[in-house]
Order: C-alpha cells, then sequence, then structure tokens
C-alpha cells in the first residue's frame, strides 16, 4: 500500500501538513459567554480547580474505579476482566466465567499510570502490572495481523464467547500501551513491547480492501464482518491510530468520510445520537480541546464545510461532545421525567449498559423506544470531563440518595432503575475504565498529554487538519442551535447538504 506520509523523524511531531482554508457556512453552532456551575466552579478546561467537596467525591470515585483494575487483572496476563460483581465477590465462586475484555485491559494499562501519579501504587508496581501485560500481548495472545480478540479468557487469553477479532476493541487496548509507554518513556523494555505491539498491527488489512473505512472485524469461521466503521461513533481513536501508523498507514484523506448523522435534541444540534460512550471514549486519551477544523473559522462552531474532496464536512468533536451530554441531561430532566419520575437534573443518563432485560445500547437516539427509567452512572461520569458542572451534581446526587445500594468496592453499580428498584450486581471493565481517565483528564489532563505526547496521534491529528490552536479554550464550550429550530434531524454525509 502507498505510504501516504512524508519522511519524517519518528520522535519529532510535524504540524501544518493539510491546513485547510476556511469558507463562510450559514447555521453555524456557535458558543454563547461561559456558563458558571451552581456552586460557584467555573467548567473550564482540565485542568479543572475544583472545591474540596468536590475533589473528594472525585478522588472517591476515581480510587474506587481503579480498585477495579487493581483487583481483576489476571497477575500472569494481565489481561482485565469484562465483568465483576462490585462486592468484590470472587465470579467463579459464582459459577461464572473469568472472561478479559481486550478494551477493558487499554483503560487498566492507562490505569496503573493514573494510580502511580497519584501514589495510590509505586511506580514501580505500576511498572510490574504494565510489563506483565506488554509481554503478553506481544509474545503469548492470540492475534490476527496484530489485531486481538475482543474476548479472551483471562488466565490462557484463548479466544472466548466465538468473539471476533476486533478493530476498535484493539484501538482502545493500543491508545492504553501508548498510554503506558510514554509515561515509562525512560524504561526500554516497556517502550520495546510497547512500539512491537502497536507496529505489528496492519491496518490497511482490517479495511478488507476498501480506501475509507474499517470493518467492524474478522473471525476464522467468516472472515471479516460485513459491518464498517462508516458513520460517527467511537470511532475517531481507530483512525487516528491508523493515520498515524509508522509502519502500515491508512491514507488521512479517510477522516471525515464516514456519515455524520445530525441530532436535535431539546435546543441542542450535534453529531451522532446513541449512548454517550461514543462521544466518550476516544476522547479519554485524544485530546481535541483547541484541535478544530479551520483555524480561522470560530473554535466553537460544529459543523464547518471542508474543502477536502473527500469530506463535505469537518466536525469541532470535543464541542460536539458537550452538546451531546448536555442534550442528554436535558431530555432526562425536562422531558422523560415525565414518563418516568426517578429522571431529574441530577439523577439522568444512558450509555451501552445492563438493564433489567440484558446488555443494551439503548437504541440510536437517547429518547429511543428502549428508554425504560433505567440510568447508568458511566453516561455522566464518562463525561466529566466535557461537563463537570452537570455531572459531578449528578454523581453526588445518585451517591446521596441511593448509597450502597448503587455504590459499592469498585464505585458506581453498572445501571440501576430507581423507577423499578432494580440494580445491577455487577460493573463492566470499560465503564469502569471511562469513569477513571474522564475524572483524571477533568483533574490533571494527565491522561490527554500523556498519549498526545506520543509523535504518532500527534502526526495523525495534523495529517486530517485538526490544527493545534493556542491558547486552548478558556471556558465550557456550551453549545446553542443558531440554525432554523425546524431542522431537528438529519444527517450529513459526504456529498449532502442540510437542506
Amino acid at each position: 500500500m502507498k505510504d501516504f506520509r512524508v519522511s519524517r523523524c519518528r520522535s519529532l511531531y510535524l504540524r501544518g501538513l493539510l491546513g485547510i482554508s476556511g469558507a463562510a457556512v450559514a447555521g453555524w453552532l456557535m458558543l454563547p459567554s461561559p456558563v458558571w456551575a451552581a456552586d460557584g466552579e467555573a467548567p473550564g478546561l482540565a485542568p479543572h480547580s475544583l472545591t474540596k467537596l468536590n475533589t473528594d467525591l472525585v478522588d472517591d470515585i476515581s480510587r474506587r474505579s481503579f480498585r477495579y483494575f487493581w483487583d481483576q487483572t489476571d497477575p500472569r496476563t494481565g489481561l482485565a476482566l469484562d465483568r465483576a460483581l462490585n462486592d468484590g465477590e470472587d465470579q467463579e465462586k459464582q459459577g461464572q466465567e473469568r472472561v478479559a475484555s481486550v478494551a477493558a485491559t487499554g483503560f487498566g494499562l492507562t490505569a496503573y499510570c493514573i494510580a502511580a501519579d497519584h501514589r495510590w501504587i509505586s511506580r514501580e508496581t505500576a511498572r510490574q502490572r504494565v510489563l506483565t501485560a506488554l509481554r503478553f500481548l506481544a509474545d503469548e495472545a492470540p492475534h490476527e495481523h496484530g489485531w486481538f480478540y475482543h474476548f479472551m479468557d483471562s488466565a490462557t487469553g484463548k479466544r472466548a464467547w466465538r468473539s471476533e477479532i476486533s478493530s476498535i476493541d484493539t484501538a482502545l487496548l493500543l491508545a492504553g500501551v501508548l498510554t503506558s509507554r510514554q509515561y515509562f518513556r525512560d524504561d526500554f523494555e516497556i517502550n520495546r513491547l510497547a512500539t512491537l505491539i502497536y507496529e505489528r498491527v496492519d491496518f490497511p488489512w482490517m479495511m478488507d480492501g476498501s480506501l475509507l473505512y474499517f470493518s467492524h472485524g474478522w473471525t476464522p469461521e467468516r472472515g471479516f464482518l460485513r459491518y464498517r466503521w462508516d458513520t460517527y461513533s467511537e470511532l475517531l481513536i481507530l483512525y487516528t491510530l491508523g493515520i498515524g501508523s509508522p509502519t502500515h498507514p491508512i491514507s488521512p484523506d479517510t477522516w471525515d468520510t464516514w456519515k455524520l448523522p445530525m441530532v436535535g435534541v431539546e435546543g441542542h444540534t450535534y453529531v451522532g445520537g446513541g449512548p454517550l460512550f461514543i462521544h466518550q471514549f476516544s476522547q479519554a486519551w485524544l485530546d481535541l480541546r483547541d484541535r478544530f477544523p479551520a483555524p480561522q473559522q470560530p473554535a466553537d462552531s460544529i459543523v464547518l464545510p471542508s474543502e477536502s474532496g473527500s469530506s463535505s464536512y469537518r466536525v469541532n468533536y470535543f464541542a460536539n461532545s458537550i452538546a451531546a451530554t448536555r442534550a442528554q441531561q436535558e431530555l432526562f430532566s425536562k422531558d422523560l421525567s415525565r414518563q418516568f419520575p426517578g429522571y431529574s437534573s441530577k439523577v439522568w443518563g444512558v450509555t451501552a449498559s445492563d438493564s433489567a432485560n440484558g446488555y443494551t445500547n439503548w437504541e440510536a437516539s437517547p429518547a429511543g423506544s428502549r428508554i425504560d427509567g433505567t440510568v447508568v452512572p458511566s453516561a455522566a461520569a464518562g463525561s466529566l470531563m466535557f461537563t463537570p458542572d452537570i455531572c459531578i451534581p449528578a454523581m453526588r446526587a445518585m451517591l446521596v440518595k441511593y448509597g450502597k445500594k448503587i455504590y459499592g468496592r469498585y464505585g458506581f453499580t453498572d445501571a440501576f432503575n430507581p423507577n423499578t428498584g432494580w440494580t445491577s450486581q455487577y460493573v463492566i471493565g470499560i465503564d469502569v475504565g471511562i469513569t477513571l481517565l474522564s475524572a483524571e483528564n477533568l483533574r490533571t489532563g494527565n491522561v490527554w498529554q500523556w498519549f498526545m505526547n506520543n509523535p504518532e496521534p500527534e502526526y495523525a491529528l495534523d495529517s486530517v487538519g485538526l490544527k493545534k490552536l493556542h491558547p486552548a479554550l478558556d471556558h465550557d464550550p456550551l453549545v446553542v442551535l443558531q440554525a432554523s429550530p425546524s431542522v431537528m434531524r438529519y444527517n450529513l454525509s459526504p456529498g449532502t447538504s442540510t437542506k
């Protein structure tokens, strides 16, 4: 495959490769003046200044979230369990399999860096944990062209549940691998293993002949899955890693060629409906706070025209995630609370989770028919890095109102229904993980800093025209719709318009 990159020293960052000139665009989504939280804290960008009360709350949630990875990671393989009981009981005693999630392992690798930085564990202890996982992933874990199975037996690494070789879950693992490489940048073995694992991944292979879109995955029985990463979702981290790959890159022209479904909810318009995790997972590592598609356009615009031949529009994804979170909170408090009285301005949120009827993603719309009164705490907790002024009060309100019923050894249970009394017994690794990483980005911005200090993601974002502007925004990008209020739902695909 053609190498779309220019020659570069891998230790240096290249900037300004594909600048995009601005053009006038009607219907910009603009920022008003800064909005202040009820407790007087300005919801600015991380690192965020918190009151002592809020610091104590976020710290307790973070410590409990980290405890999950400390307890529920296999000591030989370094693989983190997909889920666990929130009381910490051994699942084998309950007759349940100990199945690991490769994505949860990526969150776990990042969690060790956070814990060492806060001195919850020693740096050497964190180093040994990271090395255990990297050695196993590099030398023993089954893989296909560098890509890993979605689920593996935590003790052996063998494929579990006939799962697929997963593109997005491997990408989330790689984000943790590169974070640990940068955190332990002076450790030769960690750097060698992390680099081997990343550079081994054959990104063009996972595109299965497409010039634009990754496949969701591959199985030995059926080959590539027919589903494609062709619509905005948690895919940003996958494409960033592919474009930045030093060994098996994909073209920067793939960026923003995916469909951009626009949703209007409670006066907010944003790209991508559905569960909040699609707005959270990639940006737990990717720092897009001050990276915008066109530097000469207002940094608070969400959708901008593109001068790229492959895409008609560009998106400010950080402002977009803020709008998506605010829209969901207002929908639950103003609309859905009429049907489900357990919802309020401080008890709200769904993202893919357990429910009384099994695991669900709650459909593509936050107002979908599957909504049954369930609350998923990681919906709000995972957006702490975007909207602390509404997420911290939600965390506190749920903790105060429901206490030990929903708050255990690993923090908040995965989901509960305040309308029926149902409560999940479990926590899920990726939900605990996004809670911890989002909280850390709110408090220190460290996860963003560690990951973005790697040259590959920096190069990839520069390559697609997401230029880093200085200084970063000094206020919360609360987004309001300036276009016609009648335009409540439309789809932006390459070559289409909003009319």
